[in-house]
């Protein structure tokens, strides 16, 4: 039986960490397609435009242009539509108030993006691996 691709929405600014995280969902065996928002207003026309279906899966940085992260997650748990969609931030910050309003907002997990390039690769690998592979939604 063949699986269903499972649909990530990608919300990162920086392109190097963008591909970085795309070869590493490539590596990770599980069919999947990504979509990328570049920047926060960008992520929510993905989400809440016409005609756009929702992903199974948000990675979310917290520090973009136009719309914050935290504004995106805000947005996304304020909807009956997107309030149970998994969302990951996966950011650079390591600030406490970040990781405090991520998770007040409703983030499900937060992760720090980890500076060397083999372990970048494995953090996203894993990620994936748990929430499109292991983690049961609706």
């Amino acid at each position: 039986m063949a699986v269903e691709p499972k649909t990530i929405l990608l919300v990162e600014d920086n392109a190097d960490d963008e591909q970085l995280t795309l070869r590493a969902m490539r590596q990770s065996d599980i069919p999947n397609m990504i979509r990328v928002a570049r920047d926060g207003a960008e992520a929510l026309d993905k989400l809440f435009g016409e005609g756009q279906h929702l992903p199974d899966l948000v990675l979310l940085d917290l520090k973009l242009p136009k719309v914050s992260g935290l504004e995106v997650l805000q947005k996304i748990r304020a909807d009956d539509r997107t309030k149970t969609l998994p969302v990951v931030v996966l950011t650079s910050s390591d600030e406490e108030r970040d990781i405090v309003e991520s998770y007040e907002l409703g983030a499900n997990s937060y992760i720090r993006k980890p500076v060397d390039f083999d372990q970048f690769i494995d953090s996203v690998r894993q990620l994936g691996l748990y929430w499109l592979s292991m983690n049961q939604t609706q």
